[in-house]
């Protein structure tokens, strides 16, 4: 018989379209935005957010990675089509649509979607 276990963490997925692409093209503003989230969502920084532009072509961006004390957030930016993707997985349960409404607004996407999983 296969041991049950219980979950051990969540991880929420945001979408968002038709972000403000001055935005979702400085490393300033997505560090802002990364803070910003972890007040929010109540959550503890643990070290620097790292922003790195990596990729070639329409693949080009800025992303963000930021580990907090149960876990990280990540933030991909897709500027050719002002689009962000981010990511939050924690053992430390949160709102997920406090996060969801935080980053639409703080990017000023015209849309979202988001799921979250338990894992």
């Amino acid at each position: 018989m296969a041991k049950k276990y219980l979950h051990w963490g969540k991880s929420t997925s945001i979408d968002l379209f038709g972000c403000d692409l001055k935005l979702i093209s400085k490393p300033q503003p997505i560090k802002k935005f990364v803070s910003g989230i972890i007040k929010k969502i109540n959550m503890t920084a643990h070290g620097p957010c790292y922003i790195e532009r990596f990729g070639q072509g329409n693949l080009e961006g800025l992303s963000a990675m930021q580990f907090i004390e149960t876990s990280s957030i990540t933030v991909h930016c897709d500027e050719p089509q002002c689009r962000a993707f981010i990511d939050i997985f924690s053992c430390k349960d949160f709102d997920e649509k406090k996060a969801q409404k935080f980053a639409v607004s703080y990017f000023k996407a015209k849309t979202s979607k988001a799921k979250t999983t338990y894992r």
